[in-house]
């Protein structure tokens, strides 16, 4: 058993030791053998389920037995919709006589899609001819099978890549190269195609929505004469087509049941597509969670659940309300904190999963303790052979609040595979340009690093560098981007700007790497990335200054900047060597990704981390907490009511986070975020039945200020302060030295939104709970090139579902530990899995024939703690430089010394191939 870890506690820093933790009631444990009486009419079918260990409970029997009209189908987490889904199929066929080919079921990937007619095809007494003919499509294929019926033949343009530089190109010709980002453009496009509107409708009252619509349109010109259509044209064309009664009647005579999964998800368009199909019958049946309901960014309507009895008058509504898989106390947590959410179908989950532990709740310093701790403890729990690696998950708010623990996985060889951001943080397109600064500033001839150095200087990158290499064949010098001050094409003012960011970047490297940082996002950079692009700063500024200060934050630790940006190479190096060991997909690795990501899986164990004000809920759904002052400088102007609405949908990721979780759930909450103080997450106190009061009633009674607290039923008051004591092993906290000099550089910036809340002490009362289309030539008519495509826009859909969009580039990528380096684990893992060991034996085989090198490396002297970092290579010969030392360096991950030693690793260039 796991031994006590001390960081670890039962309850969220501030509730009293009194509260009780939240529980869900345990779930009827009568099933259709019981239920379903051999007298009934369709009891054989149930009897065959149940041979096949298929065993429903009351509302699942509910729900597989609706026969004609409306329903909806409400499925909590974890509560077997697929399941149903896949069994009221079977039931229209085997009991009601439905024909296969008449029944459309419609979810959002093809794994999902395949995923249902393999259930249907399992199913007892279900020829396979019939499952078959069953079309179990994803909106994109049905849309895409009904344009190729009627002759469009145009091909699907739909690679991101080959998207973007379209969009260069038409950027460069209307001369706005630096005016907008492609992913940004692409974003405004699909939003707006996704509502049903047409381009030529596109808004152009300012001057950026002029440039953009002309743009755009260029776009859709270029796309219409070359014959290419993308994935937001397939659901329009689409649904233009079925408004003519032509093409729609013989559809609705076709299909007349209609299943939607995951319903919540739709967005306006697919649901006007949903609605003239079932038009004529009414025969549809929706299944979906409002308090799932996490892609709003992304079009998704809530309105579409709650409103669908309005929509549909006299439509049934089923709620599957028993969870079969987290621990009561789990689900609780998980339930607890949903409920407090107004706008919402009222439901409370009943447990009926296999029994595991209570959640644990952590508060450390900042994010870089936060990840120690999470990595210790995850190492732990493998040496001890609780868990393997793939058994547990690490979920988080957005790409950029994985990046400490990214580094602690990586130094630390923990396997693991990162879904859905770039490789590595310092890598990132916002943050790339600051660290070729750095380079520069290191070696003003590195060559690598100056593309990123003419943007900022609002230079053309490919015209800029040509100019470069052109002078610097006739003379070489020091600093080749002195060569920009005398290239005519340049005004004067810019050419004095490069002379400008010359002596600035001889400057960096005397600096601290957070100076360093902070004079150049002073003096160039956070007003170039507020000029480059409107339409990216309007709606993802709160994004992009995230990501900026938590580089900020990076950076603190690390005394000089030679220092940092070695740091930054090895961890890209490093990355590289990782990659050369990929396996298959079904390795022995932890799972880090976002939690948009996250939704509609589930593992042993979960690890939450950044459960804290402003991370979650994030800060852009906390502005009601800003002073009017402050809230009139922002560039998004919000109402309250859309306010109230953006912390519904946070707390609804809250919930999906924990929901994650089967038998275990540790969730940390940082006390410190981007050196701001971060109290713990309301949603995590009102759980446990503390009241949040709201920010904009205790202003107008005068009683704000910054003296806001946390009050329980009770009415007792938590007075806030940032000094509290951590209970257990006598440590004690008083505020970070980063709290203590947060910066005031942006006027949003001086007053954080969750510095109006303060953090309650440990000691206080208790508090009470919140009350609570086609026959099978048509199915042919995708062809292989499509098929391709439409695995395409799978990944596509699910990097859009998972982060915000124009965050940068978007990929799935592995690491894995050098065999050898967990002892522990891997006989743990071995003796877990004795079916994967002989697959894992030959991949060790195939990573040893590989070409590897022997490395000087500095070691962690700490036995606890197993960071390296591959030693600088030496000075050529002729070149010996005053600055060369043999003086260990400090271990990155524990501060601890380090010693010498070597290492052996694959052999990688520097592209990492």
């Amino acid at each position: 058993m796991l031994s006590p870890n001390s960081t670890f506690y039962p309850r969220p820093l501030g509730v009293t030791p009194a509260a009780s933790l939240p529980q869900s009631p345990s779930a009827p444990l009568e099933t259709s053998r019981q239920l379903v009486g051999n007298d009934q009419q369709d009891a054989y079918f149930f009897r065959s389920l149940e041979e096949a260990g298929i065993k429903l409970n009351g509302p699942q029997i509910s729900a597989v037995r609706h026969g004609r009209g409306p329903i909806l189908t409400l499925a909590g987490a974890g509560c077997g919709k697929t399941t149903v889904l896949a069994a009221r199929a079977g039931y229209l066929m085997e009991v009601s006589g439905v024909h296969a080919g008449s029944i459309l079921l419609v979810t959002f990937t093809n794994k999902a899609a395949a995923e249902m007619k393999d259930r249907i095809a399992a199913l007892p007494g279900i020829r396979p001819a019939a499952a078959r003919a069953v079309q179990a499509r994803t909106f994109h294929s049905f849309a895409l099978t009904l344009l190729r019926h009627y002759g469009v033949q145009e091909d699907i343009f739909g690679e991101p890549r080959a998207q973007h530089t379209v969009l260069k190109m038409l950027l460069r010709q209307h001369g706005m190269s630096e005016a907008f980002q492609p992913e940004s453009l692409l974003a405004m496009l699909s939003a707006w195609k996704m509502q049903g509107s047409d381009t030529a409708d596109l808004p152009e009252q300012s001057q950026e929505e002029r440039d953009a619509k002309k743009v755009l349109l260029g776009y859709e010109t270029w796309k219409q004469e070359r014959g290419k259509m993308d994935f937001d044209d397939i659901l329009l064309r689409a649904a233009a087509l079925l408004r003519d009664p032509a093409v729609l009647k013989p559809l609705q005579r076709r299909f007349q049941y209609i299943m939607v999964d995951e319903f919540q998800d739709t967005n306006r368009l697919q649901y006007e597509i949903v609605q003239l199909l079932a038009a004529a019958h009414r025969n549809l049946m929706v299944v979906g969670d409002d308090d799932q309901t996490i892609y709003t960014f992304n079009g998704a309507r809530q309105e579409s659940i709650l409103e669908f009895d309005k929509v549909y008058p006299g439509a049934r509504i089923v709620t599957l309300d028993i969870n079969y898989r987290s621990d009561a106390r789990i689900l609780g947590l998980g339930s607890e904190l949903v409920a407090r959410n107004k706008r919402r179908r009222d439901k409370r989950l009943r447990a009926a999963g296999q029994r595991g532990d209570a959640p644990r709740f952590a508060t450390p310093a900042n994010a870089e303790e936060e990840a120690a701790w999470v990595v210790n403890q995850i190492c732990q729990q493998v040496e001890e052979g609780l868990y393997t690696y793939r058994d547990m998950a690490i979920l988080h708010r957005t790409a950029s609040s994985s990046r400490a623990v990214f580094e602690q996985l990586v130094l630390k060889d923990v396997p693991f595979v990162q879904h859905g951001a770039s490789p590595v943080f310092y890598d990132q397109s916002l943050i790339k340009p600051l660290m070729d600064h750095m380079r520069l500033s290191l070696n003003p001839r590195a060559m690598d690093a100056l593309p990123s150095a003419l943007g900022p200087l609002y230079v053309s990158r490919d015209a800029g560098l040509e100019w470069i290499q052109r002078c610097e064949q006739e003379q070489a010098k020091k600093y080749p981007l002195i060569h920009l001050s005398k290239w005519d094409k340049l005004k004067p003012f810019q050419q004095e700007q490069v002379k400008e960011r010359i002596k600035l970047i001889k400057s960096l490297h005397k600096l601290k790497p957070i100076i360093a940082v902070q004079e150049m996002r002073r003096q160039f950079y956070d007003k170039y990335m507020e000029s480059g692009d409107p339409t990216i700063f309007t709606h993802y500024k709160e994004t992009m200054l995230e990501t900026l200060d938590e580089f900020e934050a990076a950076v603190k630790k690390f005394e000089t900047v030679d220092e940092f940006v070695q740091f930054a190479d090895e961890l890209s190096r490093r990355h590289r060597e990782m990659e050369s060991l990929r396996r298959s997909q079904d390795s022995d690795a932890v799972q880090l990704m976002t939690i948009h990501r996250a939704k509609g899986l589930e593992f042993p164990c979960v690890y939450w981390i950044g459960a804290s004000e402003g991370i979650v809920p994030h800060s852009t759904a906390l502005r009601h907490d800003i002073p009017e002052d402050q809230k009139a400088a922002l560039s998004v102007q919000q109402t309250d009511a859309e306010l109230d609405m953006a912390l519904e949908e946070e707390r609804r990721l809250a919930y999906v986070a924990i929901t994650r979780a089967k038998q275990h759930l540790y969730v940390t909450s940082p006390a410190s975020h981007h050196g701001k103080p971060a109290d713990v997450s309301r949603f995590l106190l009102e759980a446990f039945g503390m009241e949040v009061p709201d920010k904009r009633k205790v202003r107008e009674e005068g009683q704000g200020n910054n003296q806001a607290s946390y009050r329980d039923h009770g009415s007792r008051s938590y007075s806030g302060r940032d000094n509290y004591s951590r209970t257990g092993n006598g440590n004690r906290y008083k505020g970070t030295r980063e709290q203590k000099k947060a910066g005031t550089r942006y006027a949003a910036d001086s007053q954080p939104a969750n510095a109006l809340i303060q953090r309650p002490p440990i000691q206080g009362g208790t508090g009470q709970r919140a009350s609570h289309v086609q026959h099978d030539r048509q199915r042919s008519a995708i062809n292989h090139k499509d098929q391709r495509e439409m695995e395409m826009l799978d990944e596509r859909d699910e990097d859009r579902l998972s982060e915000q969009r124009g965050s940068g580039i978007i990929r799935d990528h592995k690491a894995f530990s050098t065999p050898g380096l967990h002892p522990k684990a891997a006989q743990a893992t071995s003796t877990s899995s004795p079916s994967r060991s002989d697959s894992h034996a030959a991949a060790a085989g195939v990573s040893r024939a590989e070409r590897t090198e022997t490395v000087a490396v500095w070691k962690c002297s700490s036995a606890s703690c197993k960071a390296w970092l591959r030693q600088k290579p030496a000075v050529p010969s002729g070149k010996v430089s005053k600055k060369t030392t043999s003086v260990p360096p400090t271990c990155p991950l524990c501060s601890g010394t380090m010693i010498a030693g070597t290492r052996e690793v694959p052999v990688t260039n520097r592209f990492g191939k």
